[in-house]
């Protein structure tokens, strides 16, 4: 198993999108071309450069040849899903059995997801096998790619541990979420530094974080952030938000696409928690980045508690919408301090 590369597309083609067998449980329904297959695959290294994970492309281990893809899909309404489209001829071999395993042992044991969901076709009894056998439990309805599908749950209590692991691109690395603002360990990360954040210089006073969540590589910490759930007020209504703060990585472990994935599994935990959606307030020079990773910016004011009173953040917010909900109009106040 390895990151599908843009140069797997005819291999996509031949084993998948040119399959009627396999397609029609997906979300065209139908069979596709070659070009079809090469936006895929575009697609699916695009997901891996935002989120850090992603599809794999599933190769027998004697021959590598192309068996299918497997991988985890991150979806802005609704999570990350494990998905699966296997060969017709290597299908009832057990491949997304093991691959799908594999796969979820990368969710729960290195990324450390509160949850994994799966949505299937109603009929699709195969793959609601495989899922079973995965520890899935069914969990409602749900519209996905315009398709009403059965959803499935994983959690990682309920989930065995895979027997094989899979070559992720080469990140070694492991999150731990842990309750609090964090650990001793966590100071590590900010090498000294006496504004790492650099917003320091704002003279804000920050809110201590509810959760924390530490990206470690070779046993030690190189990156982290926080976050914390509250009401907040969104043009003068109160909604269950998670504000995203405190986002550091190690000088010498930056470029390697970490706070990209530590920020795409934060959403994940907050998501769990009940937010309906993510606040973030950024220096302008990080809003390109947080723009690439689907976040939005707010040109509304944004209230802030400090300890003299209410203020005006002089920061950029970015918000990440996770249920739906329109956009403020008019004003947000965070109902607290900055994070």
């Amino acid at each position: 198993m390895e990151p599908i590369r843009r140069g797997d597309s005819d291999d996509l083609f031949e084993a998948v999108v040119s399959q009627d067998s396999v397609m029609r449980w997906l979300a065209t329904g139908r069979a596709d071309s070659r070009s079809a297959a090469e936006a895929m695959c575009d697609d699916h290294v695009a997901h891996w450069t935002r989120h850090g994970y992603g599809d794999f492309a599933v190769r027998d281990a004697a021959t590598h040849a192309f068996l299918g893809r497997v991988g985890l899909r991150n979806r802005a309404q609704h999570g990350v899903d494990l998905g699966f489209a296997v060969h017709p001829r290597a299908q009832g071999r057990g491949i997304a059995g093991e691959a799908g395993g594999a796969c979820l042992d990368l969710a729960f044991r290195r990324l450390s997801l509160p949850a994994v969901f799966a949505f299937v076709l109603p009929g699709n009894t195969a793959s609601i096998a495989v899922l079973r056998r995965l520890g899935a439990q069914a969990d409602g309805t749900v519209q996905s790619s315009g398709l009403q599908c059965l959803r499935y749950r994983f959690t990682p209590a309920a989930t065995a541990a895979a027997e094989h692991v899979v070559d992720d691109g080469g990140a070694n690395l492991q999150l731990i979420h842990a309750p609090g603002p964090g650990s001793p360990e966590d100071k590590a990360v900010r090498d000294g530094l006496p504004d790492p954040s650099g917003v320091n210089g704002f003279g804000l006073v920050w809110a201590d974080k509810q959760h924390t969540l530490t990206a470690v590589s070779e046993g030690r910490p190189v990156g982290s952030m926080g976050w914390l759930l509250r009401d907040m007020a969104f043009d003068g209504l109160p909604r269950r938000a998670a504000g995203l703060g405190g986002v550091l990585v190690h000088p010498a472990h930056r470029g390697r696409g970490i706070a990209r994935t530590v920020i795409s599994v934060a959403v994940e935990h907050a998501r769990a928690a009940g937010a309906e959606t993510m606040v973030l307030l950024c220096r302008p020079d990080l809003v390109p980045l947080y723009t690439q990773l689907g976040w939005s910016r707010l040109s509304v004011p944004v209230t802030v508690q400090q300890p003299d009173g209410a203020r005006t953040s002089p920061l950029t917010t970015m918000i990440y919408d996770l249920a739906g909900l329109p956009h403020p109009t008019i004003s947000v106040d965070l109902w607290g301090l900055p994070f």
